[in-house]
């Protein structure tokens, strides 16, 4: 019988047993993610795109790798000191896994860094922003650096000394910082400090014709001599530091805010740390130093050739220069959410009560839709009741807050399910929830021992005699800022069955409800798994279709479900935006699925997963990944899609991203993705856009 690529004989098509199943089908999940991180770094190395657009991509490559050492490698790291073995794989040790990421993450740090002195740098020069050292500086430059450092940053900094009388200093979580190794002049003793570059300042000083930039730690090492009167410097070099920060909630507390803060504490003050950077220059003696006092391994220290820190070109992407940056875009909003005289809102619920309306950001305004719904739900004399989730809460005072504010303040019931435990968000939920149970806003926390990741607003309206319930489910958090970057979907509807499954879903984060069973909804943890086994199952002929849009594919279940029904003839379409550990392509397993990832100048967020085909298929959009956290361990929810307008919207999604050949990878069998080629002529996004365009009746301004 023929073999295929992972070693095991070809099964026939139909459903095989698991224990017949090849015990390497499903790729390293954290080697999957930095496959993400790499394509995000693909993008960021495109000359044909401005060049603040790539500073900000080479920014987000660095934002995503802490966040990787954070969570991930901060959770195996954990697991290897509790002696524990890897969760997910029966032939590697977490040892080894750790080992495999190492290698991985230098290949691509030692690519950045190239991109960033050969390509980033000199195309940034020659459109007049030039990241300077101190070596090109003159005089006068000097100057006026060295007056800015008298003036702002000497009364901030503190140097710290390491020796028998002051021990080693704390190392704060993603903090730059300087080793400083200094001696008595004459004397052969030498001595080591450490001085916290201000996490408070930019991370680049700007020169005064604008144009030049010096990175801040330069500058403080220009001045040592200052902090260290008397003392020769012999030796500087920066360093950072990446701590763990994947710590459980303890929910038994009473009190849900006092365990966050809790956790806060531990996070900021974690013993465990996952990645050491240092400069190339740092010297093998103080390297040893920084090694031993911070319990770290030196096979894992991280040498830099360029810049620490790359998070700093934020300020760089955010520089006010329309030309190096792509074209606003031109969001929209439909013409059902435009009044017909166009002087002003539209009667939202009236044009609700006419039938669903679907909208996607970017593209459609979140100002004119989720702001606007929420905004005349808490205007209107007739709604009674406002109920909402909040995940990842707006920096600002947003309109939704503002709404939610003023409704309570006109007697309306309105209830907000804040979910504190938001990873990186916790303390900003905190103070918005102190902030909306002080205006009167009930204010819960969801089920004990679950997230709350569902997206869901509900307004509830006495019309005449009859109360009338409104929803909006989503796939995005309720946030302006993210829904002008994210890719994602929002469904308006007053169909009774789903909003009183929304209402009941409601009961349950709020009260002491069991139930079990929703119709049409599926709910996490609840009957979600199940219900998409089931769906997936029932494609699994040479008839059958899937098309799955999601962020992440990693629960084993739901893979070899996918495999099952490939085995069975079904052709399966998937288009994973980050991590996906099923393995395409591979005879006898998985020959008829097809797996891409869009990674373009908007983050693909929304999920939609279509099973079948014309008016018999079931169309289902929402805030679930196919990962063991969504479906075990969240409330998370996934609305039908009924209107057979608006399942043609969804097609139409789906199919400029299995045409696109500008911004689409392909996975292959061997776990390597294939980019796309640089002559691509279809941008699913540019489709996407010019879509919305031709539905819309208004331009709204970004």
């Amino acid at each position: 019988m023929p073999v295929n690529a992972l070693g095991e004989t070809d099964a026939a098509p139909e459903v095989a047993a698991t224990e017949t199943r090849p015990a390497g089908r499903f790729l390293n999940r954290e080697l999957s993610w930095l496959d993400f991180d790499e394509r995000i770094l693909a993008f960021a190395e495109r000359r044909s795109l401005p060049v603040l657009e790539r500073a900000k991509f080479f920014a987000i490559f660095s934002d995503n790798l802490d966040e990787f050492f954070q969570v991930r490698v901060g959770s195996l790291r954990m697991q290897l000191d509790a002696g524990l073995r890897a969760q997910d794989s029966e032939d590697e040790n977490i040892r080894q896994r750790l080992d495999k990421i190492s290698v991985r993450v230098r290949e691509l740090v030692a690519r950045r860094d190239a991109a960033f002195a050969d390509q980033l740098v000199p195309d940034l020069a020659a459109a007049g922003i030039r990241l300077s050292d101190w070596e090109s500086l003159d005089a006068e430059d000097r100057v006026f650096l060295d007056d800015l450092f008298d003036e702002q940053l000497f009364p901030v900094l503190t140097p710290l000394a390491v020796d028998p009388a002051h021990p080693f200093p704390y190392i704060s979580n993603l903090s730059l910082n300087l080793a400083v190794v200094v001696r008595v002049p004459g004397e052969l003793t030498r001595r080591i400090a450490r001085v916290k570059v201000p996490q408070s300042l930019p991370r680049f000083v700007v020169l005064p014709d604008g144009e030049r930039f010096v990175p801040l730690e330069q500058l403080i090492a220009r001045h040592l001599s200052a902090l260290f009167p008397g003392m020769e410097v012999v030796e500087h070099s920066p360093f950072r530091v990446t701590r763990n920060t994947d710590f459980d909630i303890d929910e038994s507390e009473d009190d849900m805010v006092a365990a966050v803060e809790s956790v806060l504490r531990r996070r900021r003050r974690s013993t465990i740390v996952v990645r050491l950077e240092v400069d190339s220059s740092m010297s093998e003696e103080t390297l040893s130093l920084l090694v031993r006092e911070l319990g770290f391994e030196a096979s894992d220290v991280g040498r830099a050739n360029g810049l620490l820190d790359l998070r700093g070109l934020w300020s760089i992407a955010g520089l006010d220069r329309p030309e190096l940056k792509q074209e606003p875009l031109k969001q929209v909003t439909q013409t059902r959410l435009v009044s017909l005289d166009d002087s002003g809102s539209p009667e939202l619920f009236g044009a609700i009560r006419e039938g669903d309306i679907l909208v996607q950001h970017p593209y459609d305004s979140f100002d004119t839709s989720v702001e606007a719904f929420i905004e005349e739900a808490a205007r209107d004399p007739d709604v009674l009741a406002i109920k909402q989730t909040l995940y990842r809460t707006s920096a600002d005072v947003s309109g939704i807050m503002k709404a939610l504010i003023r409704a309570a303040g006109e007697e309306k019931q309105v209830v907000c399910i804040v979910e504190l435990k938001a990873r990186f968000d916790e303390e900003a939920n905190i103070a918005w929830a102190q902030q909306l149970e002080d205006a009167g806003i009930h204010v819960a926390y969801g089920v004990v021992g679950l997230k709350t990741h569902a997206k869901l607003c509900l307004a509830v309206r006495r019309e005449g005699r009859e109360i009338v319930r409104y929803a909006h489910i989503g796939t995005g958090n309720y946030n302006r800022e993210t829904a002008a970057i994210y890719e994602d979907l929002g469904l308006f509807t007053a169909d009774p069955q789903i909003t009183t499954d929304v209402s009941e879903v409601f009961n349950l984060l709020t009260g002491y409800s069991r139930q079990q069973e929703f119709r049409p909804l599926l709910v996490a943890p609840t009957a979600m798994r199940a219900g998409l086994v089931e769906l997936i199952r029932g494609q699994a002929s040479p008839e059958g279709r899937i098309a799955l849009k999601l962020n992440s594919l990693v629960d084993p279940e739901l893979i070899d479900a996918l495999y099952d029904a490939s085995q069975a003839g079904a052709r399966i379409d998937l288009i994973v935006r980050s991590m996906c550990c099923l393995r395409p392509q591979v005879p006898g397993l998985s020959e008829n699925i097809r797996v891409r990832s869009i990674v373009g100048r908007f983050l693909e967020h929304s999920r939609i997963y279509r099973f079948g085909t014309g008016p018999d298929a079931t169309y289902l959009f929402g805030s679930a990944d196919l990962m063991q956290r969504n479906l075990d361990r969240r409330v998370e929810v996934l609305a039908p899609v009924r209107d057979s307008a608006l399942r043609g919207r969804l097609d139409e999604i789906l199919s400029a991203l299995e045409l696109d050949d500008s911004l689409a990878w392909e996975l292959s069998g061997d776990g390597t993705w294939l980019a796309p080629a640089e002559t691509g002529t279809v941008n699913a996004q540019t489709l996407l856009e010019e879509a919305a365009l031709a539905r819309a009746r208004r331009v709204v301004a970004v």
